[in-house]
């Protein structure tokens, strides 16, 4: 699964800066478990964790459609649409004057992607049903 391979490659790095964005929040604001009150930890958190919530899913579904066989051109369109909703929405989110226009916009990428990928499954596993 090269394909999915290549957007997990991509989107690791993002990850990477997410949690170190917490960490180095946690060491400033010297708290080592929860938020402690800290609106910009609590901020940071949260990309993270949506981050951490929907990516592993957004690509086990990628993954499973291009074992299935599903187009590379979809695949790669589906693959920079989630990466580009999870930088926008990370961008948005992580604003002190939160811009929903990136959060909204990151969360539509992401949820479109989930299921134009969960549809390429569906579709290609009964094309498989089908012809067995």
């Amino acid at each position: 699964m090269p394909i999915t391979a290549l957007y997990a490659g991509l989107l690791a790095p993002l990850f990477i800066f997410l949690s170190m964005r917490v960490i180095r929040r946690r060491r400033g604001a010297k708290v080592a478990v929860g938020d402690g009150g800290d609106m910009a930890l609590l901020r940071r958190m949260r990309v993270h964790a949506n981050f951490a919530e929907y990516v592993p899913f957004a690509l086990l579904l990628m993954a499973l459609a291009e074992n299935l066989g599903t187009w590379p051109w979809l695949l790669h369109l589906l693959g920079l649409v989630l990466l580009a909703g999870r930088v926008a929405h990370a961008y948005g989110v992580s604003q002190p004057k939160e811009t929903f226009a990136f959060r909204v916009g990151g969360m539509v990428a992401t949820f479109t992607m989930m299921g134009a990928a969960a549809a390429a499954c569906i579709f290609g596993a009964v094309a498989n049903i089908m012809a067995h």
